[in-house]
């Protein structure tokens, strides 16, 4: 008890800190990252998994391209294809197009479509958009197939209705894309994942996943009927991330890991999951994590326990997309998960001017609500986010 209590005030001490600072300061802070994880084998094959039932073999990690890329030579990418990640995940409103454009440069580059996976997502809520925008997406790309196709970023279960579900069929059938399914993050994840593992039709799923999920037992059930179901089941989101500052309170020690391994690790290590999505923006993570991906060494306890240890002290900072909880105790329109995440994309991930630009699609009198009525969601939010403080940095660093 005491070892934890010592703990809490260290964590309370140093979110007052982090508070205090800069956005900038917290932006440019990075976990220190060991010699010993540098260090780590990049040699051998990246190791792979079955994707679902389908028969087909995929690497246990993907490039997620939700980044800036060079658009003549990405440094990133060419070390992530030489270390073995040959999957890139990427979307139509990843940079407006430009994340397919550095894509299909770099499939010139490479001179063998056929090597490399392809993920592209629509965020069309319509059977007609996604029909036109998986051809707007080859077209990018200047591919002739998609490896999947996915409805991006969904959080009705009507779009496994019938005609959506047909529509993926006949994309397969038509040769533009090998496998079909959809993305999500928002709070009803096992709403949907159950509903595809009732109504069939779906291939793959992406959804967030990570170190903070796993005592979630909804969750793990509607993971259990998806895997069961034989459906693919892809991670992302997998840093769990709070402002960096915050995440030094545990102090995670390791002698083989860094804290982003250990976090990427310990998502490997549920053999339900097929795959992650990591999104990395530097040659130095690319090797960090690649050499995380292909050692045989396992978690220890004592890793696990920290990671725990992080999640349980910071559950307060992670917002879990369930709107449908804190939104539906305000009256009026107010957008809570949309503004904690894009403060999460300023304060954890540097991506200031996407940041912003996000922001600012969002209606201002949904983003303009008293302290009074947003004290409503505090009361219904299972993390126990104080939500008027953060909607209120929402508006000073992001408006």
């Amino acid at each position: 008890m005491k070892d934890t209590d010592s703990n809490r005030r260290k964590f309370l001490k140093v979110a007052a800190s982090a508070t205090a600072l800069g956005a900038a300061d917290i932006s440019m802070a990075s976990a220190a990252v060991s010699e010993q994880a540098v260090a780590l084998s990049e040699t051998g094959p990246m190791p792979h998994r079955e994707l679902g039932n389908t028969g087909v073999q995929v690497p246990i990690m993907q490039l997620g391209t939700a980044q800036d890329l060079d658009q003549t030579y990405d440094k990133v990418m060419h070390r992530c294809f030489a270390g073995g990640v040959t999957w890139f995940d990427t979307a139509l409103a990843y940079g407006w197009g430009a994340s397919h454009r550095a894509v299909a440069n770099f499939i010139k580059q490479m001179g063998d479509r056929n090597k490399m996976w392809l993920t592209s997502k629509s965020g069309s809520g319509s059977v007609r958009g996604l029909v036109r925008d998986i051809d707007k997406a080859l077209a990018q790309l200047e591919t002739d197939y998609l490896d999947l196709y996915l409805m991006h970023g969904i959080d009705d279960p009507g779009m496994m209705d019938p005609e959506f579900l047909d529509a993926g069929r006949r994309l397969r059938a038509s040769g533009k894309t090998r496998f079909f399914g959809f993305s999500c993050h928002d709070g009803n994840v096992p709403e949907l994942m159950n509903r595809a593992a009732r109504v069939g039709g779906i291939d793959a799923i992406l959804f967030r996943y990570n170190f903070r999920k796993y005592g979630d037992r909804e969750l793990n059930l509607a993971i259990d009927a998806c895997h069961k179901a034989g459906i693919g089941l892809l991670a992302m989101k997998t840093m769990g991330s709070v402002p960096r500052d915050l995440e030094k309170v545990v102090e995670f020690r390791s002698k083989n890991f860094s804290l982003g391994q250990a976090k990427l690790k310990s998502v490997w290590a549920d053999e339900r999951i097929d795959s992650v999505v990591s999104e990395m923006d530097s040659v130095r993570f690319a090797r960090e994590n690649i050499a995380a991906a292909k050692t045989e060494s396992p978690l220890t306890a004592e890793e696990v326990h920290q990671l725990n240890q992080l999640a349980a002290l910071t559950a307060n900072y992670a917002c879990n997309g369930c709107s449908h909880l804190c939104e539906s105790a305000v009256e009026g329109e107010v957008a809570i998960a949309d503004s904690l995440r894009y403060l999460m994309y300023y304060e954890c991930y540097g991506k200031k001017d996407r940041a912003r630009a996000l922001y600012h699609e969002i209606p201002e009198h949904a983003r303009q609500v008293s302290e009074g009525a947003l004290r409503a969601a505090c009361a219904v939010c299972p993390q126990g986010i104080d939500i008027p403080a953060r909607m209120q940095r929402a508006r000073e660093l992001l408006a």
